[in-house]
């Protein structure tokens, strides 16, 4: 089972503790535009699998080979976040399994596309996405994406992930390597 830090490290350990499988992570992260990133344009992960908003590259006149710079930057970060989380750690070997992706939620869902492509480009054998709460659009566009899908909540009007929350704190960093490093031992496959 791979989560996706931070908060779907918390909703992974859950799962993984009824299961019996395995915790580690993935981690896709929004890309920006160059001078303006809070502006998503994409997203990408550790081994350099990208997505882009295809229709918005087109109206900026911006081409991937333009965010390449601000690609690799990212991908350091996802690296020394991945180094952070994992330890001494190895990442798992993909190749013919069946892989659980968790997230706490998912409102856009292009980190979710970059994460399944990446685990796509990874020869596993299926993909099943859980989440707790998505919008029914979105989910739409992500069965066509991945083997299984499970959603305990497909909720409209859906302004944010946390809105269906009690408690959406921020998960720091120790709790997640806690979690993780708990976790990576079992060796059941998922």
């Amino acid at each position: 089972m791979l989560a996706i830090p931070r908060g779907g490290v918390v909703v992974g350990a859950e799962v993984c503790r009824k299961l019996g499988y395995p915790l580690d992570i993935i981690i896709p992260k929004k890309v920006g535009l160059p001078h303006q990133p809070e502006v998503a344009i994409g997203a990408v992960t550790e081994d350099g699998t990208a997505i882009y908003n295809e229709e918005l590259l087109r109206r900026l006149n911006i081409s991937p080979q333009n965010l390449r710079p601000t690609v690799q930057k990212i991908i350091r970060e996802i690296k020394r976040r991945m180094d952070l989380y994992r330890g001494t750690n190895t990442p798992p070997n993909l190749l013919n399994k069946d892989v659980i992706l968790v997230d706490d939620g998912i409102a856009t869902g292009a980190t979710i596309v970059a994460a399944l492509k990446s685990l796509k480009n990874s020869g596993c054998r299926s993909i099943t996405l859980a989440v707790p709460v998505a919008p029914p659009d979105i989910l739409a566009k992500l069965r066509q994406e991945v083997d299984h899908l499970v959603c305990l909540i497909e909720a409209e009007p859906f302004y944010a992930v946390g809105q269906f929350y009690k408690n959406f704190e921020q998960v720091d960093d120790e709790e997640v390597i806690e979690l993780i490093q708990n976790k990576l031992p079992v060796q059941k496959s998922c």
